[in-house]
């Protein structure tokens, strides 16, 4: 249950649209629960179902390119809003510009600047829960951080 928030954070940067951040998180633990048997005593947790979760969101994004199809639970004209909060207006502003930045990042930066910057995870931890080697994670993290930087600069979002 500690988990879930983190799992939530991580699919909506796999997801654009909030009810698909939902379902992936839902197969996630579906998933995870169903093949617990599979871990290991001794590792960590979190990235077991984070790597559960890439693979999932993986293997979707290649279903929906073999069937040409996708089924959206926003239309076009919904609008993207940050999460519900106490924020005043300036933050959420800027929240959304935040999303709207990750979110125009390649994949694979976007998913190194979300487990190291925003879940926190080592460069090691998150290099496995993506499956390539540390050097790797670690240049993708570098262009994400620049054009993250760059795009909310241009769009006057400060720290």
């Amino acid at each position: 249950m500690e988990l879930l928030p983190r799992l939530r954070r991580f699919a909506r940067v796999l997801r654009t649209r909030d009810a698909d951040a939902q379902d992936l998180v839902q197969q996630t633990v579906e998933r995870a629960l169903a093949s617990r048997s599979k871990f290991k005593a001794g590792t960590r947790l979190d990235s077991w179902a984070f790597t559960i979760m890439r693979r999932l969101a993986i293997d979707e994004g290649r279903s929906i390119l073999r069937w040409g199809k996708v089924v959206r639970a926003e239309d076009e004209t919904t609008v993207l809003i940050a999460d519900a909060g106490q924020a005043d207006e300036a933050l959420k502003v800027d929240a959304m510009a935040v999303r709207e930045a990750i979110h125009a990042l390649p994949d694979d930066q976007r998913q190194a600047v979300a487990l190291v910057l925003i879940e926190g995870f080592s460069y090691a931890e998150a290099a496995e829960v993506l499956g390539v080697p540390a050097g790797t994670l670690t240049s993708r993290l570098v262009r994400g951080r620049q054009s993250l930087i760059q795009t909310l600069a241009e769009k006057g979002v400060t720290g």
